[in-house]
């Protein structure tokens, strides 16, 4: 039985002789953290248990094994926050932060939660000091997150730390690497441990960071996920290590490091001690691309005059019932003001209507991302535009689509 006088086992009280330790470090990061221009953002202590099993991974030990999870007074499955990141993603999408200028750097320090071994260093309830940046997808940015926990070990004197980085790609190349392991580690299977046996198929990469003996052994000689990263990725794991030497922070690459999240992509990477112990990772983190993905404008009409913002309803309105999401002017902007507007909407396509495009039927269509521009008939602009979005999304610009043939592919991609 329990003794009420006593902690919940993994849990740690702060006492008045060491509070003082612990606010310094926070007031520190809170420091260093602002200097690279992040805010503070706030979130609270629990969440739906869906949000973390579609971000953190449902064949993930955490949400498998280590979250602390219950039903409500009303029949709400809810969890204690494992980690940091999910909640500041959903609180960055709640909140429309995608309309403001991007990207939106945020910190936080925050208790999480996660029901495993309590050890040395490692808790059931732990504090966490993140940082995250929302809308930043070039690999300066995976360089000024590592410099900004570079600066802090810095500012509070650890020393004898090395950073390991490495990639694990984009899913298009981890599906290859992920079939290249699962059959390595399947002709080895009976030699592994019982925890990753079960790995095997739901998860073959955290074998990898298995920390047992044998399994470790087994896993040095397993493929390595830099030889399948596919030109993109190969491109920015080679820029985010330019950033860093140009910056002066060391490191070496590890081709043996993954994340215990689902979510992560590309750059990875550990700041590591050899002197706490077997748990000598004392940071790590990593680039997520798809987890806060704000709600997409695939086109913004802007419109000048009556005539034209009439028109422009009635393309948006069409363009909606074939499940594609179309905006235009609502509060009377002005032609400049829509482009911006559209430009903070993320609008993927931008089409100009006035008097001059009503009289000729037809208008300028821009990508907003190329800024190419082709002319589209209006009497026919729905199908000629589900036909140029589905050879984006299959990267095909020169393929001759027919309407129909848009339609149909375009609708089971949206599904």
């Amino acid at each position: 039985m329990a003794l009420l006088t006593n902690a919940v086992k993994g849990t740690l009280d702060l006492l008045p002789c060491d509070s003082g330790k612990m606010q310094y470090i926070e007031a520190a990061a809170r420091e260093i953290a602002e200097n690279f221009g992040f805010s503070e953002l706030r979130t609270p202590v629990f969440e739906h248990t869906e949000l973390f099993q579609r971000s953190v991974g449902e064949t993930t030990d955490v949400v498998q094994k280590e979250m602390y999870t219950f039903s409500d007074k009303g029949g709400r499955s809810v969890t204690l926050r494992p980690e940091g990141t999910t909640g500041a993603a959903r609180a960055f999408l709640e909140h429309g932060l995608f309309n403001d200028p991007l990207p939106q750097k945020i910190y936080y320090l925050t208790s999480c939660y996660r029901y495993e071994k309590p050890q040395a260093g490692r808790l059931r309830e732990f504090h966490q000091f993140g940082v995250e940046s929302f809308g930043a997808g070039a690999p300066a940015a995976d360089a000024e997150i590592i410099a900004l926990a570079h600066a802090l070990f810095q500012y509070l004197g650890v020393e004898n730390l090395t950073l390991e980085l490495n990639s694990i790609g984009c899913p298009a190349c981890r599906r290859q690497f992920q079939a290249a392991l699962k059959a390595y580690f399947a002709e080895r299977a009976e030699q592994l441990c019982d925890t990753c046996r079960g790995r095997l198929e739901r998860n073959p990469m955290r074998i990898l960071d298995c920390k047992s003996p044998v399994c470790s052994e087994i896993a040095a000689g397993a493929p390595k996920i830099l030889d399948y990263l596919c030109d993109d990725c190969r491109a920015h794991f080679d820029a985010v290590q330019r950033y860093l030497q140009a910056m002066d922070i060391a490191f070496t690459v590890n081709p043996t490091i993954v994340r215990g999240l689902d979510y992560y992509t590309r750059t990875v990477f550990e700041f590591v001690s050899n002197e706490i112990g077997a748990q000598g990772t004392v940071c790590g983190g990593g680039r997520y691309d798809g987890l806060p993905e704000a709600k997409r404008c695939d086109l913004f009409v802007a419109s000048m005059g009556e005539a034209a913002s009439y028109k422009a309803a009635a393309l948006c309105e069409a363009l909606r019932e074939e499940g594609l999401a179309a905006q235009f002017d609502t509060v009377g902007r002005g032609l400049k003001a829509q482009m911006k507007y559209a430009d903070k909407l993320g609008a993927a396509y931008t089409v100009v209507l006035g008097d001059a495009e009503l009289e000729s039927g037809e208008a300028a269509l821009k990508n907003m991302r190329s800024g190419e521009t082709q002319t589209l008939s209006l009497d026919d602009f729905t199908g000629a535009f589900q036909a140029i979005l589905l050879r984006d999304a299959l990267g095909q610009i020169d393929t001759e689509l027919t309407e129909a043939d848009a339609a149909a592919v375009l609708g089971g991609l949206q599904n």
